[in-house]
């Protein structure tokens, strides 16, 4: 319990320092059009978060990215909240009495609305406790945490050759660099897991707003439900940028009239501009933005204004790429920039394993193609603005990749979407019903009694899952030094000789197959499938050469598992230039023998 709350306090005081930040932008621009205290809070604490995340890369910019700095940087956030927190408190009873003066404020839960709500906390419990786990996903410790590690302890931005991807734009990871400063490496597993429940605070506002309570419970539930809190990849974030984008975009939309609504396009732009800081893939959004502003927004005015906003997070990344590489997107855009790092072989071999692992989204979005269907499409256009956005997202991903992870930063809006597309399909199921045993029966109740033993039945399976799963994840909690040992060598495969070469290697190493487990190793660590350090440039050598290619480059031990050893071990001169060092779970070390005299 105290490691939990420890950690859950360190989170809350950075989510204080993200909203009076936030606040303290959005208290300096006029309200939104339609106002909604608690999605302006959210609005609030995610632009916050990108505040950080700017003051962090000019700090790291500098070489001034120190323990120091981040302290003091969370601190202003702090007393920023400070000096918000009285007018805000006073601006939440004022809407909250508008609001409960409104038509239809106090309208009691159905029936439906209670059961969606009831599901929503079910979700919620094991996301709750998902994020206390040691970090052991294969994305967060071969290049997330490493990378984080690196800006962490050396205080400045720089081009680490030794990770598979060191041109990508890293935006969100140096908010996981901050928690590697003041805290242990489960905190960043927090930050994560923070987007995640800003974005789903704002779907279910949004279903509030746009659409109905049911909605609400529902769309929150199934983005609560498919995201990833246990680690630290950075796919959350961008959704919740992404997703913050659009909230601004629909206020600038709503503003009467359009043009006086343009301090939100900056807003907007911010946030894709954040988005486009930490992945790539955030770039597919611009062109449909800029097809919706252009529609109502052609003044130059506006779009420096969208411009200047969107490359103040993110154009460092792609200035850095297109100076020193000739290739600002690097290294996805090598053919047609030009390869640095990566050759064509590497290229093919990194689309060829996206492809291997195309797969279907969630199947909790597919009612997203019923929304059409739905009344609100007909009622609302912030619902019809938000299926296109759907439609275009899925539309692209279909064309480009089909990996069910790049698809991340549209679930916020498709949970939203297919919540209204199962209220659809459950609707078509009840009509059906109902035509099918006729009116007697309905008179009769039998078509509501059916309904109330599906209900049951579904919150009793939805509660043993639930269980089940924070159970799993509790058992993942490792408060002590003994359990986290223990978790990582049964879930992390070669964490052991990592840990050995961590503590005793003196010099260069290099490893082979164990990708997964090089945050645990030490810092830096080569070897890779693609890059300057590709396994084939060494694989194929003899022994001797091998240990003379190795030695010359300062190299003074391999490290593989056990399955790769006889690839290695078969040739006839190994044994005269490795010698085994170490040996566990499946992993070896070879200390690299110094050439005879």
């Amino acid at each position: 319990m105290i490691f939990a709350a420890a950690h859950y306090a360190a989170l809350a005081v950075f989510v204080v320092g993200c909203w009076g930040f936030g606040r303290a932008l959005l208290a300096r621009l006029a309200p939104p059009p339609r106002r909604d205290a608690w999605l302006e809070a959210s609005m609030a604490a995610a632009l916050g978060v990108g505040i950080f995340i700017c003051g962090f890369q000019a700090l790291a910019i500098f070489g001034v990215f120190k323990v120091g700095a981040t302290v003091a940087l969370i601190a202003a956030g702090v007393v920023a909240a400070a000096l918000q927190l009285r007018p805000w408190l006073h601006e939440v009873r004022t809407l909250r009495a508008a609001a409960a003066s409104a038509p239809g404020a106090a309208a009691p839960w159905s029936r439906a609305e209670k059961i969606a709500a009831i599901v929503l906390a079910l979700v919620a419990l094991p996301a709750l406790v998902a994020p206390l786990a040691p970090p052991a996903a294969f994305d967060e410790l071969m290049y997330h945490l490493p990378y984080a590690r690196q800006v962490a302890e050396q205080g400045f931005l720089g081009i680490h050759d030794w990770l598979r991807y060191p041109w990508f734009p890293y935006n969100y990871n140096l908010l996981y660099a901050a928690a590697l400063q003041v805290g242990d490496d489960v905190l960043p597993h927090f930050l994560n897991a923070l987007a995640g429940a800003l974005s789903v605070v704002m779907v279910y506002r949004l279903g509030m707003q746009h659409a109905s309570r049911l909605t609400a419970c529902i769309g929150a539930a199934i983005w609560l439900g498919i995201g990833d809190y246990s680690n630290a990849l950075i796919d959350m974030g961008v959704a919740l940028f992404v997703l913050g984008a659009c909230v601004a975009l629909w206020w600038w939309r709503e503003s009467q009239p359009v043009q006086r609504g343009m301090r939100w396009l900056g807003v907007a732009a911010f946030c894709l501009g954040v988005a486009a800081g930490s992945k790539y893939q955030a770039l597919t959004f611009l062109p449909l933005v800029a097809l919706f502003v252009v529609w109502h927004e052609r003044r130059p005015k506006a779009w420096a204004l969208m411009l200047l906003c969107f490359l103040l997070p993110c154009v460092y990344w792609y200035a850095r790429n297109a100076i020193m590489t000739g290739d600002p997107f690097n290294p996805i855009g090598a053919r047609v920039f030009g390869f640095t790092d990566w050759i064509p072989a590497d290229y093919v071999q990194q689309v060829a394993d996206v492809r291997d692992h195309a797969a279907r989204p969630n199947v909790l979005i597919w009612s997203v193609v019923l929304l059409p269907f739905s009344v609100m499409w007909k009622r609302s256009a912030a619902v019809r603005a938000a299926g296109w956005f759907c439609f275009y997202s899925v539309a692209v991903w279909l064309v480009t990749s089909r990996y069910p992870r790049y698809l991340t930063a549209s679930f916020p809006l498709l949970a939203f979407a297919a919540a209204l597309g199962w209220q659809v399909l459950f609707g078509w199921i009840a009509q059906g019903a109902r035509r099918l045993f006729g009116a007697k029966a309905g008179r009769v109740g039998f078509i509501g009694l059916a309904g109330d033993w599906v209900a049951v039945l579904l919150l009793a399976v939805l509660a043993a899952v639930s269980v089940s799963q924070t159970a799993r994840k509790v058992a993942m909690i490792s408060p002590t030094q003994e359990q986290r040992e223990a978790f990582l060598r049964q879930n992390v495969p070669g964490y052991a000789v990592m840990d050995y070469l961590r503590r005793t290697a003196t010099g260069r190493v290099y490893q082979i197959n164990l990708n997964e487990a090089i945050y645990y190793g030490p810092n830096p660590i080569w070897g890779d499938t693609l890059g300057p350090w590709r396994y084939t440039d060494f694989g194929r050598l003899s022994g001797k050469d091998l240990a003379s290619k190795l030695g010359g480059l300062g190299f003074v031990a391999v490290v593989l598992p056990n399955s790769v050893v006889p690839v290695f071990s078969g040739r006839t001169d190994f044994d005269k230039y490795f010698t085994l060092q170490y040996e566990k779970d499946g992993s070896r070390v070879y200390r690299i023998l110094p050439p005879a005299p």
